[in-house]
């Protein structure tokens, strides 16, 4: 495999809890985070030894709600190969002098967490009138939105692709599509529905790779399907690793054997050119 890898997913959370408490969204901390911590200098090592380029790293809120400190210290080490996906409140009164601090401390995207592993809401905030003026600002300045929902937000989805179309908006974990009966996967019509949006992108993790290597036709039918619907230049890979457990180059790994059925230039869309499309700082 020679297409350059940026993982626009990894989680990384730091062993000094005195400087960057523990306090995570709602109350209830990943599992993964406490099993299996990866810190800054334990990811970059994985990163060499997978032959991972660069990365946009996710913020955990399961773990440090919206302090985003640790990332950010992070991110300033290697602004080159790094960049970081950010999470706060955007219905806070205070929410755009939040966008302007983080900003200017390594902001390359923000992540709207409408739950995962500890905590999942019905997410109705996503299209609330008050934040909008995120929304406005990071159309402005081209900032893409990382949203995490489930298919019952698919709708939300659309009508912010409709309302910002110079926003781009990427789904974590291609939002856990139903694979069920195989192609042409009927349970996904809603889904291959925002392909109409320019504006909309899917993130293709080892969630996604474990559903489509055990649903009908496998992961040689899904990926070339998905293509076809998004186009390769809307599909980019995310490790989500150590939610995921790893080792990184074993989620590569796994990548790469799913990604077979593709050709050459779509394969580097999605593992590298994609992503620089979502997060400039990474271009090269």
């Amino acid at each position: 495999m020679t297409s350059e890898i940026i993982d626009i997913h990894p989680h990384i959370i730091s062993p000094d809890t005195a400087r960057y408490p523990i306090a995570p969204q709602h109350g209830h901390r990943s599992n993964w985070s406490q099993t299996r911590p990866v810190s800054f200098g334990q990811m970059i090592t994985e990163m060499d030894e997978a032959g991972v380029a660069k990365a946009a790293i996710v913020h955990s809120s399961t773990t440090y709600g919206h302090d985003n400190s640790y990332v950010a210290d992070c991110v300033a080490q290697d602004p080159e190969r790094f960049t970081g996906v950010y999470s706060f409140d955007l219905l806070a009164p205070d929410a755009a002098k939040t966008f302007d601090y983080w900003l200017a401390h390594g902001m390359g995207g923000i992540r709207l967490f409408t739950g995962g592993a500890t905590h999942q809401t019905e997410g109705s905030w996503l299209v609330n009138p008050a934040t909008f003026p995120i929304w406005e600002r990071c159309a402005e300045i081209g900032m893409t939105m990382a949203v995490q929902t489930t298919p019952d937000g698919l709708s939300m989805v659309a009508e912010l692709a409709r309302r910002f179309p110079a926003v781009r908006i990427a789904l974590d974990h291609c939002a856990r599509p139903s694979l069920d009966g195989g192609p042409p996967y009927a349970a996904c019509a809603g889904l291959f529905e925002l392909a109409r949006y320019d504006n909309v992108y899917m993130k293709i993790t080892p969630r996604t790779f474990d559903l489509a290597q055990a649903a009908p036709g496998g992961a040689e039918a899904f990926f070339p399907h998905l293509v076809r619907v998004f186009g390769a230049d809307h599909l980019a890979f995310g490790s989500n690793y150590p939610a995921s457990a790893g080792p990184l180059s074993t989620l590569i790994a796994q990548g790469d054997a799913c990604f077979g059925a593709l050709s050459d230039e779509e394969r580097a869309w999605v593992w590298g050119r994609t992503a620089q499309i979502l997060y400039p700082a990474l271009a090269d």
